[in-house]
């Protein structure tokens, strides 16, 4: 059997000119959780990201605790969906502005948006859930391919909760519960073989336990 460890990227911009930056923040979370998977010698020989630069970041950190790592492949189906965009198109065009600034407004409007955008009731969104839902998995059957023992792949939340959700057979609606508690470097770990694919464990953050480290614990 093999293991896929998928990693939530560190903590982005939220509410800043571009939210696809990490934070100072984030680069520690990135880094701590480099150096708990060296320490655990959990060493990939896969390494994906999807296309966004707060993948790409998030690695260049988790990469630093172990020196020579495959190459990267880049999937844009790790990437997260256009939660801006989906935001702006349930509300006619244009949402209000503290939706994309303010983090309780932002999730309460989102938990809604996503809802709809499920049911397909978003008209003109930036990205058909059922496109979304067809990407992640081409992504997920990529890395999977056999010829690697250990495979990590840095994403997001959407796409963690998406692959969650198919391999428990939970209904579109429980993903959006899954997608919102997922942690900043959160890992989620499957095992798989050619036939199978199973959910070993869920938005773990070790790294983050330590007392001086609790408070280091995000959500965007």
């Amino acid at each position: 059997m093999s293991e896929l460890i998928l990693v939530r990227h560190a903590q982005a911009s939220f509410g800043a000119e571009n939210y696809d930056v990490l934070s100072d923040r984030g680069h520690r979370q990135s880094a701590w959780l480099g150096e708990l998977l060296a320490g655990y010698g959990l060493r990939p020989d896969r390494l994906a990201t999807g296309t966004m630069r707060r993948h790409t970041e998030t690695l260049d950190g988790i990469r630093k605790a172990f020196g020579d790592l495959p190459e990267t492949e880049e999937h844009a189906g790790f990437n997260e969906y256009d939660f801006s965009g989906l935001l702006n198109a349930h509300h006619g065009g244009q949402a209000p502005e503290d939706l994309h600034t303010d983090r309780r407004s932002h999730f309460r409007a989102l938990r809604q948006t996503l809802v709809a955008w499920q049911n397909d009731e978003i008209a003109d969104p930036p990205e058909r859930f059922s496109a979304f839902v067809g990407r992640v998995e081409e992504a997920r059957r990529v890395m999977c391919r056999p010829g690697a023992d250990r495979v990590l792949a840095v994403t997001s939340g959407g796409p963690v909760a998406q692959i969650v959700g198919t391999a428990l057979g939970m209904a579109p609606a429980a993903r959006i519960e899954l997608n919102l508690q997922v942690k900043n470097t959160a890992v989620t770990r499957f095992i798989f073989t050619e036939r199978a694919f199973y959910l070993h464990s869920f938005n773990e953050t070790p790294h983050l336990d330590p007392l001086d480290r609790i408070a280091q614990r995000t959500y965007s």
